[in-house]
């Protein structure tokens, strides 16, 4: 805070001084009219023999009066001008305490910045080798860079607070999240930088045991950590947990809620495009799907291999079946929390989530009570959550039966739910970044 206020006495002062310097100018340096003598008084009578309004309207008349009132006006205006451009100067530094530099170097970023802050980047090309974007948020303003072109030394640091977006679900991201984890510690040696948080897409087992040394907590100077899935260090003071989000690593887009898919019927009561790995929950799901003929009444593609790249088809295909399902069906993987959960809300279909933990280390924490989905639970998502794949056909049962009033009435509580869970995120991240780096200028 003390440097804040320190940028705005500046500020002042340099206003203050630009000021003066103006009216100094304008009184003293400014050339003037040359001042018209004034006639004597005989003069002013006008000469003998012309009429007295002749002499009247000699006697009222100054060539360079309304010059004179303009200037006036116009020295008035300049005045009322600069203050309100010293005020606003002095407003907006007040309001814009913190400015963080966000660099996104995971996919997860772009949910971040896209998504949650609703912000919009330059070029909109997503195949740029650098994009950028800025936007005030609280009393933060925030600038965003993503891309290939962004590499540690051969971009403008431009703040002294810094969020580090990184991937570390596997061991070769992880090594690239280390070089940027390093890059950051030699910028806070250097003093080129002051403050660090860390928006990390973890290990979908929660091995995360990697990132403990960097933060602060721990001797490092990493200040904050917002990550992925039920991690058990979670603790709401410096190790946050933060949504999946959709997948921006295959362009899933920004979606707009129009008034067709909120009101038109859709022809599907569920979908499931993915993966079926063999002896999952997923081959469970399948076979109840063929057994009671829903299979017939839901658009399923199912696919023996994962592939990390959709086709130009078959990712049309899969948006195409977001829209027109009444339910998306959300069988677990590697982790309970999956892409789809957040895509199918994006088009208004109810998430149909299989509730159950999944091997690994997640979830073995105090904090996580109502482990799996901890966040998305604990921020009341209103979806339909079940144990097993069998409870599925009453499900579609009950389905079958719904209006379509009711049916639109759910999607409209779901896009909203949706929209607010986003904005409380936004406003949970901005606080917290708030608290944690403008606590370290009142030191």
């Amino acid at each position: 805070m003390r440097g804040a206020r320190k940028r705005l006495c500046s500020a002042l002062i340099v206003a203050y001084g630009l000021f003066s310097l103006y009216a100094a100018y304008t009184v003293f340096l400014r050339p003037r009219r040359p001042s018209t003598p004034r006639p004597s008084h005989r003069d002013r009578r006008g000469p003998r023999g012309k009429s007295n309004n002749a002499a009247l309207g000699n006697e009222e008349w100054n060539p360079w009066e309304v010059d004179e009132k303009n200037e006036v006006v116009a020295s008035q205006q300049r005045y009322e001008a600069n203050l309100k451009m010293i005020k606003k100067a002095s407003s907006h530094l007040e309001q814009t305490s913190l400015r963080v530099q966000i660099w996104g170097k995971a996919a997860i970023g772009l949910y971040l910045w896209q998504h949650i802050f609703e912000g919009q980047l330059e070029p909109p090309d997503v195949t740029a080798q650098w994009r950028e974007g800025s936007q005030k948020a609280g009393k933060t303003y925030f600038s965003f860079i993503s891309g290939p072109s962004v590499v540690p030394g051969y971009f403008a640091v431009e703040a002294e607070n810094v969020v580090l977006v990184l991937n570390g679900r596997e061991a070769a991201k992880i090594a690239y999240a280390t070089q940027w984890l390093h890059y950051a510690r030699t910028l806070i040696q250097t003093r080129k930088i002051q403050r660090v948080a860390v928006v990390l897409l973890g290990n979908e087992q929660c091995n995360n045991e990697w990132i403990q040394p960097y933060l602060k907590r721990n001797g490092g100077f990493v200040n904050l950590l917002f990550i992925t899935y039920d991690y058990a260090l979670v603790n709401e003071e410096d190790i946050f947990q933060w949504p999946l989000g959709v997948a921006t690593y295959r362009n899933f887009p920004v979606v707009e809620p129009s008034w067709s898919m909120l009101r038109d019927p859709r022809p599907y009561l569920c979908n499931f495009l993915g993966t079926v790995y063999k002896n999952s929950s997923r081959e469970i799901l399948m076979e109840v799907l063929r057994q009671d003929g829903f299979n017939k009444l839901c658009w399923i593609a199912a696919r023996e291999q994962w592939q990390p790249q959709e086709t130009n088809e078959s990712f049309k295909n899969y948006q195409d079946a977001l829209l027109q399902s009444d339910l998306t069906l959300c069988p677990v993987g590697i982790n309970t929390e999956c892409y789809r959960i957040y895509e199918a809300c994006s088009y208004g279909s109810l998430p149909v989530v299989e509730d159950v933990m999944t091997p690994g280390d997640c979830g073995n924490s105090s904090m996580c009570h109502s482990a799996p989905l901890q966040l998305l639970k604990t921020m009341g998502a209103p979806f339909i959550f079940i144990k097993n794949w069998k409870e599925l056909p009453a499900v579609l049962e009950k389905e079958k039966k719904m209006s379509l009033q009711e049916k639109t009435e759910r999607r409209k509580k779901l896009l909203e739910w949706y929209q607010n869970f986003k904005a409380s995120m936004r406003h949970k991240f901005v606080n917290t970044l708030e608290n944690s780096f403008l606590s370290g200028d009142k030191g």
